[in-house]
């Protein structure tokens, strides 16, 4: 006679083991600091300075791959061409590739001597060592969690009901922003704040591309490197501590529209 054993017990341990791997490190950093240093960290001009601005361009980037990705996503989901292979490639390289690499890469195209830099020069817009160059890296590395999410909502949704829409005499543009948009809406949402959580985290691109003006990930690597862990933990503690905040407030808006 054999007896049924339930593998949960065993899910349920090797899952313990990866939470407590991800939070372990994640606790000694918000404690390992006394709350008077972590408050004197938060009011240090350079620290919240560059905070602010890595979170902003950030923002920046997003929107920029909002305007161009989500038009990418649309026509990977619905059209099937030439090189589409190529394309969908293409834009998950920077996935993989080593950030340092994707940095070289970027100044290669976007330096003072090479076309674009040149060309970009000429309005006015510089993207060594200033804040353009920050948001280029940015959307360098992140874009392609934009793209790749929204095309998996778009391609969720029935076909048909564009179809339909489209035999009722609304235009193109109308049943996209009225139907498509609408329907993939929570993929799309997931995709700018997954390009978003990983262009505040980006640090290769952009110590290769732009030291200066610094973000928060190259202030604490300088801090570390100059000063020692001491210096760099309450930095640490403080970009965790925010990057929690803001994506419980986002958790709780997107349950919130999930439940209405």
């Amino acid at each position: 006679m054999t007896t049924k054993r339930s593998f949960t017990p065993i899910f349920w341990f090797l899952a313990l083991l990866l939470v407590i791997f991800v939070s372990y490190p994640i606790v000694l950093t918000l404690t390992g600091s006394p709350l008077r240093v972590l408050g004197d960290t938060l009011l240090d001009s350079e620290v919240l300075g560059s905070i602010l601005f890595t979170f902003s361009s950030s923002l920046i980037a997003t929107v920029i791959g909002l305007a161009t990705g989500i038009p990418l996503a649309y026509i990977l989901a619905r059209h099937d061409f030439p090189g589409k292979s190529l394309i969908e490639g293409l834009i998950d390289l920077p996935i993989v590739i080593p950030h340092s690499a994707a940095g070289i890469a970027l100044l290669l195209a976007l330096g003072r001597n090479s076309i674009l830099g040149r060309g970009f020069g000429l309005l006015g817009i510089r993207f060594v060592s200033s804040a353009p160059g920050v948001v280029a890296a940015m959307l360098f590395v992140s874009v392609p969690f934009l793209v790749d999410t929204a095309r998996e909502g778009f391609e969720a949704v029935d076909s048909h009901l564009e179809n339909v829409a489209r035999t009722l005499g609304s235009s193109q543009w109308r049943v996209f922003w009225k139907v498509s948009f609408p329907l993939a809406r929570r993929s799309i949402l997931s995709g700018l704040i997954l390009m978003w959580s990983r262009g505040i985290s980006e640090f290769g691109a952009v110590v290769i591309l732009t030291y200066h003006p610094m973000i928060a990930p190259v202030l604490l690597y300088e801090r570390f490197q100059s000063y020692g862990l001491d210096y760099a933990l309450p930095v640490a503690g403080i970009v965790i501590l925010i990057s929690m905040l803001i994506f419980l407030v986002l958790r709780a808006l997107n349950s919130v529209r999930e439940g209405s």
